[in-house]
């Protein structure tokens, strides 16, 4: 097909990327989970006074097939391009490459740069292209000419590094950008997130208690008039509600790491909110005013234990979860002593700054972690000061201030980015009849100054090659984005769409890029499904064999809502639904033998079945398993239970990649 037109940016003509070099060339083996060893070729470079590093991983001449996976990671380096060599198993993707007859090629995207002086963020794509290029003329030069195959992948951040990539350049054949956002992700996503998670703290359990098999199916029962509010307006934002059940062990994300930067774009807001009408802050008995802490304390002694550096280790964490967080600095196990520490049952310490207003400190920062006692234990943060050059500052009877005034406001700053395009739809809730927002505004939306600056560009749809994306329903950066993205392609395409652009959603899958993440009786991965599209992307561009159609879904009030029988859903996941006693929710005896049966639908790119396991009292192991859909299972112990089954299947059982899950849950209601 004809791609759109567009002012394609070409590597080749790129007088930066004309010196490539190699410091490091050798026969390498990997070794597989499932034992087999793989020789390949190691290669290792660089282009001259560019700070651009990559890294290329081939397979042996007979095992090559012409094509190569470059991976982008959400944040880049210093030594990005090394990160997969410390991978293994299902992320082990150098070896899923190298088994199925392609390179990997992988670059820090010029990350010495971007750490130091680099004010144009399209780096990140050009970088990559003239990486993908030159990989084409070395891999040209070690087996001779032939047609090379490339396809560019990444999650979250790198998935918008991937758009930008297949949107302004035409160095790829296809990309598959997962788990993405749209130019109104960030910070919103996370603030929207923050804010909804301080609100529920209290309630989230019977939220997710309504959500389970057996349960009311009414997420606002039980909650109070502010409750509701905040669940719903997270839900219209378009975050799951099932992802609820992660508040107790998560975190508010990348977020303190972002805080500092609209701190910098636009400081007055952080005034604004405390004092102007039309805030939160000064609304009466607000939430914000509630949880605020406001603290001014002396300290009296103090003790320095900073953490270990090993500057010799490369920093692996190149994940959809973990990249950012290298941003971040470590106090160690530092502290601070002090006379008086904030008081109540119910406080809320995220986010509190420890700024110093006396000595030879003042001025300032650091990121409070906990409070043991009268200790304050500083923690991880970004655009704090380093904690070993302030602790070496301290003198008893220094004043300091506990303040999280500045993190409680940035929790509704999504409230004050209402954005024209009213493609957004999920700002539509923030709008009055006549389509006004009902809030004041700042003076701009930053979120798309967000976007270029983590990617080169803000995504218009003009794609250059075939691209698969997969978004996941239970991540709480907005599944809907992705049906914006698919529908800004066929804004450019109209019907021709369907000829290069397909988006698959999968359930019960979670925003990290890890096999093992999360709670495994409620989440399962989805690098098997991810690692299909990879094959299907470079199928449908080498040979014209299209993939499985897009999912079938609907947007519910900005949720993801997908087809309930396999033929409507279409995607490559595997589909099953848990029963008990022959339903959703069972109520038996102590010592009862139960009966589970699980109904697996497999839509036509799921393969066959491979495995079927099962959890009966929490095993998060699955240690029971086979291929049977059907089990049974006695309960000696009176309690409520949720029973779990995990399918798997593969278009090729022999496989130890690209296998594709699913999971299903039901209550068990034990009686004496």
């Amino acid at each position: 097909m004809k791609y759109a037109e567009k002012n394609l940016y070409d590597p080749r003509q790129d007088e930066k990327y004309r010196k490539p070099q190699i410091d490091s060339q050798e026969i390498r083996v990997r070794e597989t989970a499932g034992g087999q060893k793989l020789s390949y070729h190691h290669v290792h470079g660089s282009f001259a006074e560019t700070g651009v590093k990559f890294l290329f991983c081939i397979p042996q001449k007979e095992a090559y097939e012409g094509r190569f996976f470059q991976h982008l990671s959400p944040f880049p380096g210093p030594d990005e391009e090394n990160a997969a060599l410390e991978k293994t198993g299902e992320e082990d993707f150098i070896a899923f490459s190298l088994t199925h007859g392609a390179a990997y090629v992988e670059s820090n995207m010029g990350a010495a740069q971007i750490f130091e002086t680099v004010s144009d963020s399209r780096i990140f794509y050009r970088s990559s292209a003239a990486v993908a290029e030159y990989f084409r003329d070395f891999v040209q030069e070690l087996y001779g000419a032939h047609r090379v195959y490339g396809y560019v992948f990444g999650g979250s951040g790198g998935g918008y590094k991937t758009m930008s990539c297949i949107e302004n350049t035409a160095a790829w054949d296809g990309a598959v950008p997962f788990v993405i956002g749209s130019p109104m992700s960030l910070p919103n996503c996370l603030t929207v997130a923050a804010h909804g998670s301080r609100l529920l703290r209290h309630c989230w359990k019977q939220i997710v208690d309504a959500l389970e098999p057996g349960g009311s199916g009414d997420i606002y029962e039980g909650l109070n008039e502010e409750e509701k509010e905040a669940l719903q307006e997270i839900c219209r934002m378009g975050f799951p509600p099932r992802v609820c059940a992660a508040f107790e062990v998560e975190d508010d994300g990348s977020l303190p790491v972002l805080t500092p930067v609209v701190q910098r774009l636009d400081p007055t807001y952080f005034t604004d909110f405390w004092t102007k009408p039309g805030y939160l802050g000064t609304e009466p008995g607000s939430s914000a005013a509630r949880d605020r802490i406001h603290l001014h304390t002396t300290i009296t002694g103090f003790g320095i234990q900073e953490a270990q550096k090993e500057p010799e280790t490369m920093d692996g964490r190149n994940g959809t979860d973990d990249a950012w967080q290298k941003m971040l600095t470590d106090a160690g196990s530092s502290f601070l002593e002090v006379e008086e520490v904030p008081q109540g049952e119910d406080l809320f310490l995220r986010g509190v700054d420890i700024l110093f207003e006396t000595g030879n400190a003042a001025g300032k920062k650091l990121r409070l972690k906990k409070i043991v006692g009268n200790r304050l234990i500083p923690g991880m943060s970004y655009g704090a000061d380093d904690f070993g050059e302030v602790i070496r500052m301290v003198k008893k009877g220094d004043k300091i201030l506990l303040d999280n005034s500045d993190y409680l406001a940035i929790q509704t700053y999504h409230r004050h980015q209402v954005p024209e395009d009213r493609s957004f739809h999920a700002w539509d809730q923030y709008r009055d009849e006549s389509g006004k927002p009902r809030y004041p505004q700042r003076d701009s939306v930053i979120a798309f100054g967000f976007t270029e600056g983590g990617c080169g560009s803000v995504q218009d749809g003009r794609i250059q090659g075939k691209v698969i994306v997969m978004n996941s329903l239970m991540d709480g950066d907005f599944p809907w984005q992705a049906d914006w993205y698919r529908k800004k392609v066929a804004e450019i395409y109209g019907t021709q769409a369907e000829d290069c652009f397909r988006l698959w959603y999968n359930d019960n899958c979670p925003h990290g890029d890890v096999s093992e993440g999360g709670d495994p009786l409620r989440v399962v991965s989805y690098l098997g499904m991810l690692q299909q599209a990879l094959l299907d992307v470079a199928k449908w561009a080498e040979k014209g064999i299209a993939p499985v159609a897009s999912s079938g879904y609907r947007l519910v009030e900005n949720q993801v809502v997908l087809e309930e029988t396999s033929e409507k859903r279409g995607g490559i996941q595997p589909m099953v639904r848990l029963l008990a006693q022959g339903g959703t929710c069972a109520r038996v005896k102590a010592g009862q033998k139960v009966s589970f049966k699980a109904e697996i639908e497999l839509p036509k790119g799921a393969g066959v079945l491979k495995s079927v396991e099962w959890s009966f009292e929490g095993e998060t192991d699955y240690a029971c398993g086979g291929t049977s859909a059907e089990a049974e299972h006695v309960y000696q112990k009176p309690g409520t239970y949720f029973a779990v089954v995990r399918v798997t299947t593969s278009r090729n059982p022999e496989d130890s990649f690209a296998r594709l899950r699913n999971l299903s849950r039901v209550r068990v209601i034990v009686e004496e």
